[in-house]
């Protein structure tokens, strides 16, 4: 069998196709490669089917040829979707079937240059015994459309659901079959929603997408931060700080209330980590003597945006020592940093960056850890603190 030496291989760069959906161009490197597939998934009513008909309007109204086979629709439903997304498309043809040999010829047959299969769980094949939705059903299905779409230059995307633990229905095979594994994720009584790629072959992971569910569908969300902003209220328990997601830095409300308790005393944590909340609760005890062992704490994020890296730490244990000591810190102050057990501030990764985008949506001053590189960002005043009580005392003190 011959070689090739991999220092003289060509970089096989891919020509791509726009989603139509800018938020998914980037996370996937700038669209779709022809051939390629892609397993798109997430919780029930989170967006998929709205995504993938998106990028199915778009590429249609562009003059390409799509299909979407609706294993899980009629054609009459798929249509009221679309409707709603705005004026169909000429171009865009749709085949409510379930049965993986003609979802197959049809790949075969209308080479399109987008084919959404919706969803990947309900597509079965007669000629084995197994029920459709089950493990063999679902990886043979799989193996026959992503060999059909390579062999017609397709770009190919399979719908798939989630398990109750959140993670992947079906097969684990079905994720090494497939180019791109895309997850969107979001609270469905929220209007946010990220979508993530978490494994690309024509491309980086770890970029993230930020789309608006609206009554039209989802819309493009380039900047959360301004999108979601509530009532501006000078009251206890609100600090912001900034999050580092990809190459996204994402402007975050920290919010907390300390309030007394009957009974054994509660903790509870919406979209930050319950474990680094209980860690900063016995920090604020131990090192700064703000001591909330008898009360019940509440810390959340505004606006839906998640917010569990270490980065946010100073910023959550400041919203909960301002909700205990009854002060409030301004709103031009921005906090970061990753707080250890001592109580010290531990340097965090991008901080020039995240004090830029502070800087940008209004902040003025900014509490930051000693240690850690950080470039001269004209109009903020930096608080350079060793410890979670120092950072207390700035916020205190109204960052003078």
């Amino acid at each position: 069998m011959a070689t090739t030496s991999l220092r003289d291989a060509s970089d096989g760069v891919h020509s791509l196709t726009s989603t139509g959906v800018g938020e998914l161009d980037r996370v996937l490197g700038g669209g779709f490669v022809a051939g390629s597939t892609m397993l798109l998934f997430g919780e029930p009513g989170v967006g998929k089917s709205t995504l993938a008909l998106m990028s199915l309007c778009s590429l249609a109204r562009s003059g390409n040829s799509v299909l979407l086979i609706a294993a899980e629709e009629s054609a009459s439903q798929v249509a009221q979707r679309a409707r709603r997304l705005g004026e169909v498309p000429t171009g865009l043809d749709v085949a409510a079937t379930t049965e993986v040999g003609a979802a197959e010829q049809l790949l075969r047959e209308r080479r399109p240059t987008l084919c959404v299969v919706d969803s990947i769980s309900a597509m079965s094949d007669d000629a084995l015994a197994s029920v459709a939705g089950s493990v063999p059903q679902i990886r043979h299905a799989a193996e026959r459309l992503c060999g059909a779409a390579k062999a017609s230059g397709t770009a190919l995307i399979l719908v798939g659901h989630v398990t109750k633990d959140g993670e992947l229905a079906g097969p684990r095979t079905l994720e090494h079959l497939v180019d791109t594994v895309v997850r969107i994720e979001g609270d469905r009584h929220g209007t946010l929603r990220f979508i993530r790629a978490m494994k690309h072959r024509f491309g980086a992971t770890g970029e993230v997408g930020l789309l608006e569910m609206v009554q039209a569908g989802l819309r493009d969300l380039p900047d959360a931060a301004l999108s979601l902003r509530g009532p501006q209220l000078d009251v206890p328990g609100v600090v912001f700080t900034v999050t580092n997601d990809g190459s996204r830095s994402l402007l975050v409300e920290m919010q907390a209330l300390v309030a007394s308790g009957s009974g054994s005393p509660r903790r509870v944590a919406h979209q930050v980590s319950s474990q680094r909340l209980s860690l900063l609760l016995a920090v604020l005890e131990a090192r700064c003597a703000v001591d909330t062992s008898a009360c019940d704490v509440f810390a959340a994020t505004a606006g839906g945006l998640p917010a569990n890296e270490p980065g946010v730490d100073v910023a959550l244990a400041l919203a909960v020592a301002s909700a205990a000591m009854n002060f409030a810190v301004p709103r031009s102050l921005a906090a970061m940093g990753e707080v250890g057990l001592a109580g010290e501030l531990r340097a965090i990764s991008g901080l020039t960056r995240r004090v830029r985008e502070a800087h940008r949506l209004g902040a003025t001053a900014v509490i930051v850890p000693t240690p850690g590189e950080l470039d001269e960002v004209p109009g903020v005043r930096v608080h350079r603190c060793r410890s979670l009580a120092e950072a207390i005392a700035v916020g205190q003190n109204g960052a003078k």
